[in-house]
């Protein structure tokens, strides 16, 4: 496997929706280990810039990138610019999300289509776009950021959990189709965790339903997907779903 042998100064990293919470965290982790990392965002340009200086401060090398995941001619650009810019692409990270939490019964088709659209299409046009490359060079790691509600669902959050829950089936399908060239697919599925996006939520009893009785924090999600992006121990895991929860699953 290329990656296994390549230095970690020379893999370049793509982590979509970057520019904070979860995304942020993962491409300040991987640029800690001297990976070149792709900060990806939608509409939050200061914020992306802003990550960037964190890590280009620190001694590492990054640059932003506006795309839609949604959009495949954005998409296009992201991987041009990457490409461009560093050369090859060893690991993504498919993380850009989006909620628009609502009742069924009050669920419109845009909140819907929305959800699906950036949580889900995104995904997969992220991921087509890339394996092109990772084929060629016979190497990669993608990982794709699902949510425990993509297992168990969650009131309010009929398209949210959809869209988690077909990542799961993503994965395992594509993690088949690619592994004969030593790419591996892994989805990690995040419980509560302490971002901007749970801030607003009735922690009391949310922590009751959690056997560690705390939220989890985004460097904890971010060292897992450090692990499964370049620990040579992660290269025989493909195609598997990882909870970060603090056994909320259990329950």
């Amino acid at each position: 496997m290329l990656t296994s042998v390549l230095p970690l100064d020379s893999r370049v990293a793509i982590v979509t929706g970057s520019s904070q919470g979860i995304g942020r965290a993962i491409a300040i982790e991987l640029s800690s280990l001297g990976l070149k990392v792709v900060v990806n965002y939608s509409n939050s340009k200061i914020a992306a810039e802003k990550v960037v200086k964190n890590i280009t401060e620190n001694g590492g090398e990054a640059i932003a990138v506006q795309a839609n995941v949604a959009n495949s001619e954005d998409i296009n650009k992201l991987i041009d610019t990457t490409l461009n810019t560093f050369g090859r692409i060893d690991i993504l990270v498919n993380n850009a999300g989006v909620t628009r939490d609502k009742l069924l019964l009050r669920m419109k088709p845009d909140d819907w289509q929305t959800v699906i659209d950036l949580n889900l299409t995104g995904v997969f046009l992220c991921t087509q776009a890339v394996i092109k490359i990772m084929l060629k060079q016979k190497s990669g790691r993608i990982i794709n950021i699902s949510s425990v509600v993509g297992e168990v669902g969650n009131p309010g959050q009929a398209n949210y959990s959809a869209a988690k829950a077909g990542i799961l089936g993503f994965t395992k399908s594509v993690a088949k189709e690619v592994a004969s060239r030593s790419i591996t697919v892994n989805a990690i599925a995040p419980g509560f965790i302490d971002t901007n996006m749970t801030k607003d939520i009735e922690k009391e009893n949310i922590l009751q339903s959690i056997p560690l009785r705390r939220l989890g924090t985004v460097k904890e999600v971010a060292g897992l997907v450090k692990f499964l992006a370049v620990d040579p121990s992660a290269a025989y895991i493909t195609g598997q779903v990882i909870n970060i929860d603090g056994g909320m699953v259990m329950n």
